[in-house]
């Protein structure tokens, strides 16, 4: 393999990790990473990676059966057999046994981020996580200076950047209806999300599993810096139907510096018989007029008898046929992979730095703000659930100054500090 290859590592293989991410693993195995450019307008780039390739050469997961499982599942599709890793922290022994890596690919549960993370970054390995970034806004400061001290690549996967409509609807649009006044942002996924499909739910919440895509598009692409937070969350459904302590429904209201308010609402109880695989929407208003953004119905909807209406969103992630019978995966889902990667690609062969690609994929430093506004948001939302709870009026916020995170509680009249470096 030598000089030529990028040596990669995937830990988690569950939802996501076994569906999008790996399959873009499958195409990089078969023909590298050049393909795939010109979605990213990095087309001018493709000659310059002749010759190179990418070999996922361990994957690790948190039991021997789902670990066989994936080993199994990409020997099939690429021809090569990874080696496994199995338990509580299968990155460790990984990043051991090949010192060589270059690239750590971290689908694991929301709160498992950190840890392999942050071990990839002590030896010197790049990384690309899916999203949250990380739960904690110490864990994010952590997380980049590790990452600019050692020079190394911590992408994160933000596809709703690369959603071509959303790219119309911020590069373009946004410019032409003037100063923003405000926005919304809606996710909702399927029950069988939080019930069946992550055991981890009850650490989790869907403002920070989802509503942080569009946290992160808003600040990323209007460059807003966040003044203060409201949030409310709700518990019945999981709580009352399923036995789960965890939040159904979680509504986000945050003022930015520049007087834009923006309203995130996300759940993860819509129930199976809904037409599509979640909801979803957004909107930007502002002083000379708005657009609207429909994420779920994109124009393609069908109904079969007895198995209702479905709308089908064509541009996240598809597989088009190729002329020997296999696939090769198609949209925005993988663009913002190939983006990440694509960094590691330039470190590695073209001797770039990280310090001079930064700003240039979704990278840990982008995430600080945006890891503040969730870590904050559940603060307030775990606050006013209490408050609620006990008879009295939700009315805790948070602020964001330079004296860091302060959660204010009017019942109690209290300012706690929740984080003491300036935001």
């Amino acid at each position: 393999m030598g000089d030529r290859t990028i040596l990669a590592a995937q830990v988690g293989y569950g939802m996501f990790g076994g569906d999008v991410v790996a399959a873009t693993t499958w195409d990089l195995q078969r023909n590298s990473i050049s393909p795939y450019l010109d979605r990213i307008g990095l087309d001018d780039f493709c000659e310059k990676y002749h010759g190179t390739s990418f070999k996922l050469v361990a994957i690790g997961t948190r039991s021997e059966r789902s670990a066989l499982r994936a080993q199994k599942i990409n020997e099939k599709m690429t021809g090569y057999k990874p080696a496994v890793y199995y338990g509580e922290a299968p990155w460790i022994d990984i990043i051991e046994d090949f010192p060589d890596l270059d690239l750590l690919l971290v689908a694991t549960p929301d709160h498992l981020h950190t840890p392999p993370i942050l071990e990839a970054l002590r030896h010197g390995v790049h990384v690309v996580t899916e999203k949250p970034m990380c739960l904690e806004i110490r864990e994010a400061d952590q997380i980049i200076e590790l990452a600019e001290s050692k020079g190394l690549i911590v992408g994160v996967d933000m596809h709703k950047r690369f959603d071509p409509d959303h790219i119309e609807m911020f590069s373009n649009l946004a410019s032409r209806i003037d100063s923003p006044i405000y926005g919304r942002g809606v996710l909702e996924e399927p029950l069988e999300v939080s019930t069946k499909i992550f055991k981890w739910a009850e650490r989790s919440d869907p403002n920070s599993y989802v509503g942080i895509h569009w946290i992160d598009l808003f600040m990323y692409y209007l460059n807003l810096k966040p003044l203060a937070v409201y949030a409310m969350a709700q518990k019945k459904r999981l709580k009352e139907d399923f036995g789960k302590d965890a939040y159904d429904a979680v509504q986000v209201l945050v003022t930015y510096h520049n007087g834009m308010t923006v309203m995130f609402e996300t759940n993860w109880i819509t129930p199976p018989d809904f037409e599509s695989n979640v909801n979803q929407e957004s909107q930007l208003l502002g002083k000379l007029g708005k657009v609207e953004s429909d994420s779920q119905y994109r124009g393609l909807r069908y109904w079969v008898e007895g198995g209702g209406t479905r709308a089908v969103n064509t541009h996240f992630f598809r597989k088009i046929r190729r002329p020997d019978g296999s696939y090769v995966s198609v949209g925005y889902g993988k663009d913002s992979l190939i983006c990440c990667i694509e960094k590691v690609y330039r470190i590695k062969f073209l001797n770039a730095t990280a310090k001079e690609l930064e700003g240039t994929y979704p990278d840990a430093k982008s995430q600080r703000l945006t890891t503040a506004v969730v870590y904050a948001a559940r603060k307030v939302m775990e606050r006013n659930y209490e408050l609620f709870s006990m008879g009295l009026s939700p009315t805790a916020t948070a602020s964001f100054s330079d004296k860091g995170i302060i959660l204010h509680d009017p019942h109690r009249r209290e300012d706690i500090i929740l984080y003491d470096k300036p935001i």
